[in-house]
Protein backbone atom coordinates (compact mmCIF):
# COMPACT_ATOMS: atom_id res chain seq x y z
CA UNK A 1 0.00 0.00 0.00
CA UNK A 2 1.29 3.46 -0.91
CA UNK A 3 2.23 5.81 1.94
CA UNK A 4 1.64 8.89 -0.22
CA UNK A 5 -0.69 11.43 1.38
CA UNK A 6 -3.19 13.03 -0.99
CA UNK A 7 -4.88 16.20 0.21
CA UNK A 8 -8.65 15.95 0.37
CA UNK A 9 -10.85 18.13 -1.86
CA UNK A 10 -11.64 21.51 -0.31
CA UNK A 11 -13.97 22.41 -3.18
CA UNK A 12 -16.19 20.28 -5.40
CA UNK A 13 -17.99 21.75 -8.39
CA UNK A 14 -20.63 19.26 -9.47
CA UNK A 15 -22.48 19.38 -12.81
CA UNK A 16 -22.90 23.15 -12.81
CA UNK A 17 -25.13 24.67 -15.50
CA UNK A 18 -25.52 28.43 -15.85
CA UNK A 19 -27.58 30.07 -18.60
CA UNK A 20 -28.10 33.67 -19.66
CA UNK A 21 -31.22 33.48 -21.77
CA UNK A 22 -30.38 31.16 -24.65
CA UNK A 23 -26.64 31.26 -23.94
CA UNK A 24 -25.23 28.37 -21.93
CA UNK A 25 -22.29 29.95 -20.09
CA UNK A 26 -21.44 26.85 -18.04
CA UNK A 27 -22.40 23.46 -19.42
CA UNK A 28 -22.28 20.61 -16.88
CA UNK A 29 -18.98 21.72 -15.33
CA UNK A 30 -17.49 19.39 -12.71
CA UNK A 31 -14.09 19.34 -10.99
CA UNK A 32 -12.41 19.14 -7.59
CA UNK A 33 -9.76 21.30 -5.97
CA UNK A 34 -7.46 19.75 -3.40
CA UNK A 35 -6.64 21.52 -0.16
CA UNK A 36 -3.48 23.59 -0.64
CA UNK A 37 -3.51 23.26 -4.43
CA UNK A 38 -2.61 26.05 -6.86
CA UNK A 39 -5.00 25.54 -9.79
CA UNK A 40 -5.17 27.49 -13.04
CA UNK A 41 -8.25 27.99 -15.23
CA UNK A 42 -7.76 29.13 -18.81
CA UNK A 43 -9.86 29.50 -21.93
CA UNK A 44 -10.79 31.92 -24.70
CA UNK A 45 -12.81 35.07 -24.06
CA UNK A 46 -16.38 34.06 -23.29
CA UNK A 47 -15.38 30.55 -22.19
CA UNK A 48 -17.14 30.97 -18.82
CA UNK A 49 -14.19 31.54 -16.50
CA UNK A 50 -15.47 34.60 -14.62
CA UNK A 51 -19.00 33.17 -14.64
CA UNK A 52 -17.59 30.12 -12.88
CA UNK A 53 -15.97 32.33 -10.24
CA UNK A 54 -19.27 34.17 -9.79
CA UNK A 55 -21.10 30.88 -9.23
CA UNK A 56 -18.49 29.60 -6.75
CA UNK A 57 -18.60 32.84 -4.74
CA UNK A 58 -22.39 33.23 -4.85
CA UNK A 59 -22.75 36.27 -7.11
CA UNK A 60 -24.66 34.04 -9.54
CA UNK A 61 -26.94 31.08 -8.87
CA UNK A 62 -26.72 28.07 -11.19
CA UNK A 63 -29.72 26.46 -12.84
CA UNK A 64 -28.31 23.04 -12.08
CA UNK A 65 -25.58 21.41 -10.00
CA UNK A 66 -23.92 21.88 -6.61
CA UNK A 67 -21.01 23.75 -5.03
CA UNK A 68 -19.58 21.82 -2.09
CA UNK A 69 -17.03 23.62 0.09
CA UNK A 70 -15.28 21.85 2.98
CA UNK A 71 -17.90 19.11 2.72
CA UNK A 72 -20.88 21.49 2.95
CA UNK A 73 -23.34 22.18 0.14
CA UNK A 74 -23.18 25.97 -0.24
CA UNK A 75 -25.04 26.21 -3.57
CA UNK A 76 -27.83 28.36 -2.13
CA UNK A 77 -25.71 30.34 0.32
CA UNK A 78 -25.37 34.14 -0.09
CA UNK A 79 -22.02 35.77 -0.81
CA UNK A 80 -21.40 36.98 2.76
CA UNK A 81 -21.94 33.51 4.24
CA UNK A 82 -19.46 31.96 1.81
CA UNK A 83 -16.97 34.69 2.69
CA UNK A 84 -17.33 33.98 6.40
CA UNK A 85 -16.67 30.30 5.69
CA UNK A 86 -13.36 31.20 4.07
CA UNK A 87 -13.84 31.98 0.36
CA UNK A 88 -12.32 35.19 -0.99
CA UNK A 89 -11.74 36.57 -4.47
CA UNK A 90 -10.29 39.39 -6.51
CA UNK A 91 -11.96 41.01 -9.52
CA UNK A 92 -10.84 41.85 -13.05
CA UNK A 93 -11.81 45.49 -12.57
CA UNK A 94 -10.09 47.00 -9.55
CA UNK A 95 -12.24 49.24 -7.37
CA UNK A 96 -10.19 50.38 -4.39
CA UNK A 97 -11.58 53.02 -2.07
CA UNK A 98 -9.52 55.74 -3.76
CA UNK A 99 -9.83 58.37 -1.03
CA UNK A 100 -8.92 56.05 1.83
CA UNK A 101 -5.41 55.00 2.76
CA UNK A 102 -4.02 51.66 1.72
CA UNK A 103 -4.31 50.49 5.33
CA UNK A 104 -7.92 51.62 5.67
CA UNK A 105 -8.82 49.80 2.45
CA UNK A 106 -7.55 46.53 3.89
CA UNK A 107 -8.92 47.10 7.40
CA UNK A 108 -12.36 47.62 5.85
CA UNK A 109 -12.04 44.23 4.15
CA UNK A 110 -10.84 42.57 7.37
CA UNK A 111 -13.59 43.86 9.67
CA UNK A 112 -16.37 41.41 8.69
CA UNK A 113 -14.24 38.43 9.81
CA UNK A 114 -12.64 40.11 12.84
CA UNK A 115 -13.81 40.32 16.45
CA UNK A 116 -12.46 43.84 16.98
CA UNK A 117 -10.93 46.79 15.16
CA UNK A 118 -7.55 45.86 16.66
CA UNK A 119 -7.80 42.37 15.19
CA UNK A 120 -8.79 43.83 11.81
CA UNK A 121 -5.75 46.13 11.89
CA UNK A 122 -3.46 43.22 12.72
CA UNK A 123 -4.91 41.17 9.86
CA UNK A 124 -4.54 44.12 7.51
CA UNK A 125 -0.88 44.55 8.46
CA UNK A 126 -0.20 40.85 7.84
CA UNK A 127 -1.93 41.02 4.46
CA UNK A 128 -0.05 44.14 3.38
CA UNK A 129 3.22 42.55 4.45
CA UNK A 130 2.42 39.48 2.31
CA UNK A 131 1.90 41.63 -0.80
CA UNK A 132 4.88 43.93 -0.05
CA UNK A 133 2.77 47.07 0.49
CA UNK A 134 3.19 47.58 4.21
CA UNK A 135 5.61 50.46 3.58
CA UNK A 136 2.85 52.24 1.64
CA UNK A 137 0.07 51.74 4.16
CA UNK A 138 -0.39 55.48 4.77
CA UNK A 139 -0.68 56.43 1.10
CA UNK A 140 -4.07 57.15 -0.40
CA UNK A 141 -5.10 54.26 -2.63
CA UNK A 142 -5.47 56.61 -5.62
CA UNK A 143 -1.73 57.29 -5.48
CA UNK A 144 -0.75 53.68 -6.12
CA UNK A 145 0.23 52.59 -9.62
CA UNK A 146 -1.81 49.91 -11.40
CA UNK A 147 0.41 47.02 -10.30
CA UNK A 148 0.29 48.19 -6.70
CA UNK A 149 -3.50 48.45 -6.94
CA UNK A 150 -3.56 44.81 -8.08
CA UNK A 151 -1.56 43.95 -4.98
CA UNK A 152 -3.94 45.97 -2.84
CA UNK A 153 -6.81 43.95 -4.33
CA UNK A 154 -5.04 40.75 -3.30
CA UNK A 155 -4.35 42.15 0.19
CA UNK A 156 -8.02 42.97 0.62
CA UNK A 157 -8.95 39.42 -0.35
CA UNK A 158 -6.38 38.00 2.08
CA UNK A 159 -7.45 40.26 4.94
CA UNK A 160 -10.14 37.90 6.16
CA UNK A 161 -7.57 35.06 6.21
CA UNK A 162 -9.53 32.83 3.80
CA UNK A 163 -8.75 29.19 3.06
CA UNK A 164 -9.70 29.49 -0.63
CA UNK A 165 -8.58 32.44 -2.78
CA UNK A 166 -9.88 33.03 -6.30
CA UNK A 167 -7.69 35.33 -8.42
CA UNK A 168 -9.37 36.80 -11.50
CA UNK A 169 -6.66 37.99 -13.91
CA UNK A 170 -4.24 39.18 -11.25
CA UNK A 171 -1.57 39.81 -13.93
CA UNK A 172 -3.70 41.99 -16.20
CA UNK A 173 -2.02 45.10 -17.59
CA UNK A 174 1.43 44.28 -16.22
CA UNK A 175 4.76 44.41 -18.05
CA UNK A 176 6.91 41.24 -18.30
CA UNK A 177 9.07 42.36 -15.37
CA UNK A 178 6.00 43.20 -13.28
CA UNK A 179 4.52 39.80 -14.12
CA UNK A 180 7.70 38.11 -12.89
CA UNK A 181 7.49 40.08 -9.64
CA UNK A 182 3.80 39.22 -9.16
CA UNK A 183 4.43 35.53 -9.84
CA UNK A 184 7.20 35.52 -7.24
CA UNK A 185 4.83 37.24 -4.82
CA UNK A 186 2.07 34.68 -5.41
CA UNK A 187 4.51 31.80 -4.95
CA UNK A 188 5.59 33.33 -1.65
CA UNK A 189 1.99 33.79 -0.48
CA UNK A 190 1.08 30.23 -1.43
CA UNK A 191 4.14 28.80 0.31
CA UNK A 192 3.79 30.83 3.51
CA UNK A 193 0.02 30.60 3.98
CA UNK A 194 -0.69 27.14 2.46
CA UNK A 195 -3.87 28.72 1.11
CA UNK A 196 -5.72 27.01 -1.75
CA UNK A 197 -5.62 29.22 -4.87
CA UNK A 198 -7.60 29.12 -8.11
CA UNK A 199 -6.28 31.52 -10.72
CA UNK A 200 -7.93 32.65 -13.95
CA UNK A 201 -5.45 34.21 -16.34
CA UNK A 202 -4.91 35.08 -20.01
CA UNK A 203 -1.11 35.36 -19.78
CA UNK A 204 -0.53 31.74 -20.81
CA UNK A 205 3.19 31.39 -20.22
CA UNK A 206 2.84 33.07 -16.85
CA UNK A 207 0.10 30.83 -15.49
CA UNK A 208 1.90 27.74 -16.70
CA UNK A 209 4.95 28.75 -14.67
CA UNK A 210 3.12 28.89 -11.36
CA UNK A 211 0.17 26.48 -11.17
CA UNK A 212 0.27 22.77 -10.45
CA UNK A 213 -2.70 21.84 -12.59
CA UNK A 214 -4.78 23.51 -15.30
CA UNK A 215 -8.43 23.24 -16.30
CA UNK A 216 -9.35 24.47 -19.78
CA UNK A 217 -12.83 25.85 -20.50
CA UNK A 218 -14.28 26.42 -23.96
CA UNK A 219 -17.89 27.46 -24.63
CA UNK A 220 -18.69 26.66 -21.00
CA UNK A 221 -17.35 23.10 -21.09
CA UNK A 222 -14.20 21.59 -19.65
CA UNK A 223 -12.21 20.32 -22.63
CA UNK A 224 -8.96 19.40 -20.86
CA UNK A 225 -7.32 19.11 -17.47
CA UNK A 226 -3.79 18.20 -16.45
CA UNK A 227 -0.35 19.55 -15.73
CA UNK A 228 0.81 22.63 -17.66
CA UNK A 229 2.92 20.43 -19.92
CA UNK A 230 0.03 18.07 -20.67
CA UNK A 231 -2.41 20.89 -21.38
CA UNK A 232 0.05 22.75 -23.63
CA UNK A 233 0.26 19.70 -25.88
CA UNK A 234 -3.41 18.73 -25.89
CA UNK A 235 -4.79 18.95 -29.46
CA UNK A 236 -8.22 20.10 -28.22
CA UNK A 237 -6.66 22.99 -26.33
CA UNK A 238 -4.45 23.96 -29.25
CA UNK A 239 -7.44 24.02 -31.59
CA UNK A 240 -9.71 25.92 -29.20
CA UNK A 241 -7.38 28.46 -27.73
CA UNK A 242 -3.66 28.33 -28.25
CA UNK A 243 -3.52 28.62 -32.02
CA UNK A 244 -0.33 26.67 -32.69
CA UNK A 245 0.90 23.11 -32.81
CA UNK A 246 2.70 23.45 -29.48
CA UNK A 247 2.86 25.96 -26.66
CA UNK A 248 6.22 26.80 -25.17
CA UNK A 249 6.17 26.25 -21.42
CA UNK A 250 8.84 28.09 -19.42
CA UNK A 251 9.00 26.54 -15.99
Amino acid sequence: MSNEVVNSPILRVENIVKRFGGLVALDNVSFEVREGEFLGIIGPNGAGKTTLFNVITGFLKPEQGRIVFKGVDITKWPVYKRSRMGIARTFQIMKPLENLTVMDNVVTAALPRSNSVREAIERAERSLDLVKLLNKKDLLARNLNSTEKRRLEIARALAGEPVLLLLDEALAGQSPSEIDETLALLRSIHKSTKITIIMVEHVMRAIMRIVERIIVLNYGKIIATGTPEEVARDPKVIEAYLGSSKVEVSM
